[in-house]
This record gives structure tokens, C-alpha cells and sequence, in this order.
């Protein structure tokens, strides 16, 4: 019922938990077909860390069915949508955060960022970006990306003797960036922490929106990164790419270029820890963007 590849970064990113909600799942999304009502219209294609199926309500409106772990970011994801309530981003139906369950809008033609001309999928990234920028509510319950860091330690911790695939240097400057610009006066924001080109979808009746928001608190810096190291290596000269879109994302968002570079250096190397961890062989090509972006920091 669901692709080898999808089984695969279940089981790596979550392990035995992941087996067991791979074990459950055909019958979880029958349970929730009838509770709410809906009738199945096949899985998206781009299966990732989530189950996402494409639905018809009673009245055959088209919906999307959305199973995922039932974890602490599963119900960070649905308190993140709320507390966008449709503005710039997807809007939430309903969910069930305690079995891992949301129900979305589909969002139609639903074509990606992917599909548009350079230049103008910086300009919509930025529209976006924008239009979802919150500040934190109080008593809001969501995750600090300074948390992330733990990464950092996990791949210190296997690779002591510096016999890992990324080099110590590279997390210790990785570190060193993220404690000052998470540490530096600017306010902390909502954060999406994943914008990047898939995740940002066409509607015809709103526009684009955002889709699959991770919800940390922190500097917006960190926030562009996802976006300036995604659809990269299947592009003519990446590394050209890469500087064009930092070059146009500061014109576009009047960004400090030497401080988004930190920001790139460190949230890619933290990427890229992640990808050793998960035993995702992109890995490679977003380590590879850290050496480019170190390369801009020389060059400015």
C-alpha cells in the first residue's frame, strides 16, 4: 500500500515506533475513513514522513487526509496550523492529535514552487514567507529551534575521534554561528522551519500557501535556509544557483547577507547531521552547500 522508499525513512527516522505505525496504519486510516465520513482518492506521490492520502467528504468536497507518528511534532504541526488559521498557509479541518490524524483543505491545482522560474519563486517564497510570519503567542506550545542543536551533540558523541562523515570543524563553526544568531537582540518568531519549494503549494481560490509547517520558536534567519538548499542538484551549476538565490533573497527581504550566511552555514550542517542520522544519502549534496556557503563567507 505504500512505496519501499517511504518504509524505509519511516523505519529511519523512527525505528521500531515507525514499524508499528507502519503496521497499523491500513487499519488506522480505515477507522478514520468512517469516523469522518470520507472516501479515499489514492496517495499523493511525494510521500515523505507522513501518510498523506487525497479524499471526498459526504458532499464530495476533496480534502486531504494527513496520518503521521503520534508525537510531540505531529501535535506541534496541528497547534501550528491553528494558530495560522488559514492566513497564508492551509487550513486545518480537523484532527486528532492523540492518534496522529489531521484532515486539511486540498489545496487545487496544488502545483508546487517547483514549477516557477527562478527569480519569481524567490519572489513568491518571500510573499510567503512573510504572510505566515507570527509572533509567538503567550504560553504558546512549541518547540525552540535552539532544541535542534541536539543534533550536534548526538553526532559529536558517535564520531569523537573526528572519523565521521562531516568534519568536527564544520559542526563546531555550525554551533558557533547558531548560539549567535539565536542569542543576537533580534525578536524570535513562529517559524515555519521547513519553506522550501514542495511545501509551498498553488490554490486558485487563495493563491500560494504554505503546507507542512514545523512550528519552532526562533531568529527568522533560520528560516530561509530550507528553501535556498532545496531543488538544487537537479539544476545546471548549483553552486551559481545557490549564490543567485542569496543574492535575490536579501534584495527581496532586505536581509543582511553575512548574517544569513551563519545562519545558512549553521541550519545546513545541522541538515546534514540530521541526513547521517537518518541514513538519508542526500546528505552528501547538502554538506556539499556547506562548503559552498562557507566559500560566499570568504567571498564577502
Amino acid at each position: 500500500m505504500y512505496p519501499k522508499s517511504f518504509e524505509r525513512k519511516i523505519i529511519g527516522a523512527f525505528g521500531e515506533e515507525g514499524i508499528e505505525w507502519l503496521n497499523s496504519l491500513e487499519s488506522k486510516i480505515k477507522t478514520y475513513l468512517e469516523k469522518w465520513n470520507l472516501r479515499s482518492d489514492g496517495p499523493v506521490d511525494n510521500l515523505s514522513y507522513n501518510y498523506v492520502l487525497k479524499v471526498l467528504d459526504e458532499k464530495g468536497n476533496r480534502a486531504i487526509l494527513k496520518l503521521g507518528v503520534a508525537n510531540y511534532d505531529f501535535g506541534n504541526e496541528i497547534r501550528t496550523l491553528r494558530a495560522y488559521n488559514g492566513n497564508g498557509c492551509v487550513k486545518i479541518i480537523k484532527a486528532d492529535s492523540e492518534n496522529g490524524v489531521m484532515l486539511l483543505e486540498h489545496l487545487q491545482p496544488g502545483t508546487m514552487l517547483t514549477e516557477v522560474e527562478e527569480h519569481q519563486a524567490v519572489k513568491t517564497f518571500a510573499h510567503v514567507w512573510t504572510a505566515i510570519r507570527r509572533t509567538v503567542e503567550e504560553n504558546a506550545d512549541h518547540p525552540s529551534i535552539v532544541d535542534w542543536m541536539k543534533a550536534f551533540d548526538r553526532y559529536q558523541d558517535k564520531y569523537q575521534t573526528n572519523e565521521g562523515p562531516i568534519p568536527n570543524h564544520f559542526v563546531f563553526l555550525a554551533r558557533t554561528y547558531f548560539v549567535e544568531i539565536a542569542n543576537s537582540s533580534e525578536n524570535n518568531d513562529l517559524l515555519h522551519g521547513d519553506l522550501h519549494h514542495e511545501n509551498i503549494l498553488y490554490s486558485t481560490n487563495d493563491g500560494w500557501l504554505a503546507i507542512d509547517p514545523k512550528g519552532v520558536i526562533g531568529n527568522k534567519y533560520f528560516d530561509f535556509i530550507s528553501f535556498l538548499t532545496n531543488q538544487l542538484f537537479n539544476k545546471l551549476n548549483p553552486r551559481q544557483l545557490l549564490e543567485k538565490r542569496v543574492t535575490l533573497l536579501c534584495e527581496e527581504l532586505q536581509l543582511n547577507k553575512k548574517r544569513l550566511l551563519k545562519a545558512a552555514i549553521a541550519m545546513s550542517t545541522l541538515y546534514a547531521c540530521w541526513g547521517v542520522e537518518d541514513n538519508d544519502p542526500e546528505w552528501e549534496n547538502t554538506y556539499r552547500c556547506v562548503q559552498w556557503f562557507e566559500g560566499l563567507m570568504e567571498d564577502n
